[in-house]
């Protein structure tokens, strides 16, 4: 009996191989966690990144559209001027009420024609 009294207490003395594995893969089991989250915090950096420069153009898109119509109302407002301008009625008054300019009679009008050299 006394062998296996001796024994018994030698084998419960010794460390257990299997305990130090465990606290192995904790510390690499932690660091991968770390590894992973600084991760997906980049990740999500990078999404949050590209939502803001989306809505960036998005906003410089709408400044441009809004310029747009501005210039093309522009664009009719100086159409519309130019051909009210240009009226034949409009340059006739300026030219008989300014300028004391008569219309020319038409039986007195005579054409010159060049021979070609």
């Amino acid at each position: 009996m006394s062998s296996i009294a001796q024994r018994a207490p030698a084998a419960r003395s010794r460390p257990r191989p299997h305990s130090r594995t465990r606290s192995r893969p904790k510390q690499r089991l932690l660091g991968g966690g770390v590894v992973w989250i600084v991760l997906f915090a980049g990740l999500l950096a990078g999404v949050v990144a590209v939502n803001v420069a989306v809505l960036r153009l998005n906003v410089e898109l709408d400044r441009s559209g809004r310029e747009r119509s501005q210039l093309k109302a522009d664009v009719a407002a100086l159409r519309s001027e130019l051909s009210s301008t240009a009226a034949t009625a409009r340059i006739e008054r300026i030219a008989t009420d300014e300028l004391g300019l008569v219309q020319a009679d038409p039986e007195t009008t005579t054409y010159v024609s060049l021979a070609p050299r």
